[in-house]
């Protein structure tokens, strides 16, 4: 039973099956946010409260149906980012790892990826990487994924330098 006080509300934090539970109370007083602990594990142990489960969506799927119509309705001006956007989605839609959801892409499926398009140019590789990037902070931002990944680009790409 941990209660803490931040501000003038009193929170509870506790671990039920490895899962960090903290929550405000929306109490100033102690007793009763104790009680709502008590409260709220009994209903974990019970089953009546359930998590909040998240529906697991494919990437593909998210870049068919949530990331390719917000690249069109938001760059229908610029053509050219909207055929950027739309050739790397087309690539990583094709590619091996488009078939898991969404939480389980990490940074070794980008790698894998860059591996597999190795005869490509380091920034077309780099395309579908960045576009994989902007497509998974998208999802973060957007409540689909409970923490952002970390996608880190391919080596090699000519970069212009400024003066």
């Amino acid at each position: 039973m941990a209660i803490y006080k931040r501000g003038k509300f009193y929170w509870y934090k506790f671990m039920w099956n490895g899962e960090l539970i903290r929550e405000s109370t929306k109490q100033g007083s102690d007793k009763v946010a104790r009680q709502m602990e008590a409260a709220h594990r009994t209903a974990l142990a019970k089953g009546e409260a359930g998590f909040r489960e998240r529906k697991c969506i494919t990437l593909a799927d998210f870049l068919k149906n949530d990331f390719l119509p917000f690249v069109k309705s938001k760059f229908r001006t610029k053509p050219s980012t909207l055929r950027y956007y739309t050739y790397c989605a087309s690539t990583l839609q094709a590619a091996d790892f488009s078939t898991l959801d969404l939480p389980e892409v990490n940074d070794s499926h980008a790698a894998q990826y860059a591996a597999k398009h190795a005869k490509l140019s380091p920034s077309t590789v780099n395309c579908g990487l960045r576009t994989l990037r902007r497509a998974l902070a998208l999802a973060y931002q957007w409540g689909k994924l409970d923490k952002p990944a970390k996608i880190t680009l391919a080596k090699g790409e000519r970069q212009r330098e400024r003066f």
